[in-house]
């Protein structure tokens, strides 16, 4: 797959504005963000765009497939491409990352891939040398993942006094293109602070170095407004 470019963003519900409500104000900054790092993707001119992100199990979902946030109470599908419509099988993850795509309008075909949230480092790695080999078409990564849950004790896992240094480590490592930084990340601490993007950065760090060639980072967001960390950044290839 000559991998053109990627960007990483958090699927949190409330980045639909439907589910905040009168809060949806709040994160505002966040679906900016967001939809910058979807449109530089685009601008990369790629032919087909791939969604990675975290679920039960590692799997492959087509075109057809689609999503669900009715049990966050958005009463709807949301279609992984507007121009098929087949069951509701993908993960909160990559329902959220559908609706990201679905709002640039593009027409482009896109897959979606799930990574187990326990898979190791190196299955990781080698899910991303995989799909940097599975097409010719040029392609644009969409890797969808939350930081840690434990910042301050209104977190949905408390308050955790290394949960910082371990976002801020994330934090470097998307900024700087790094997936030596990011294939690093341990597992299991990973989990203690309840991180849903380790194995989908992982599987992004696999791909980058399959593909070759330098990256260049860009972190256009990275804040904990709910006590969970959330980064927006882009990966695009250096001018040769």
């Amino acid at each position: 797959m000559p991998l053109v470019a990627a960007a990483v963003c958090p699927h949190p519900p409330l980045i639909v504005p439907e589910l905040a409500g009168a809060a949806a104000g709040e994160l505002d900054d966040l679906r900016a963000a967001a939809d910058g790092a979807l449109a530089r993707l685009l601008a990369a001119a790629p032919e087909v765009i791939l969604l990675v992100g975290g679920g039960p199990e590692s799997r492959a979902f087509g075109p057809a497939d689609s999503g669900s946030l009715r049990g966050y109470g958005l009463d709807r599908p949301v279609r992984l491409w507007p121009a098929c419509s087949g069951a509701e099988v993908l993960p909160l993850s990559l329902t959220v990352g559908a609706w990201l795509v679905g709002r640039t309008g593009t027409e482009l075909p896109r897959l979606a891939r799930s990574v187990a949230e326990g898979a190791t480092p190196a299955e990781c790695a080698e899910l991303g040398a995989a799909l940097a080999d599975e097409s010719e078409r040029r392609a644009a990564v969409l890797v969808l993942g939350d930081g840690s849950a434990c910042r301050g004790t209104g977190a949905p896992g408390y308050d955790d006094p290394g949960a910082e240094a371990y976002d801020d480590g994330v934090a470097r490592a998307l900024a700087g293109a790094d997936a030596g930084a990011l294939l690093g990340l341990d597992p299991v601490r990973s989990a203690e602070l309840k991180v849903a993007g380790r194995a989908p950065w992982q599987v992004l760090a696999g791909a980058v170095r399959a593909a070759g060639g330098g990256w260049r980072g860009d972190l256009g967001y990275y804040q904990a407004p709910y006590g969970v960390s959330y980064f927006v950044a882009s990966w695009d290839r250096e001018q040769q």
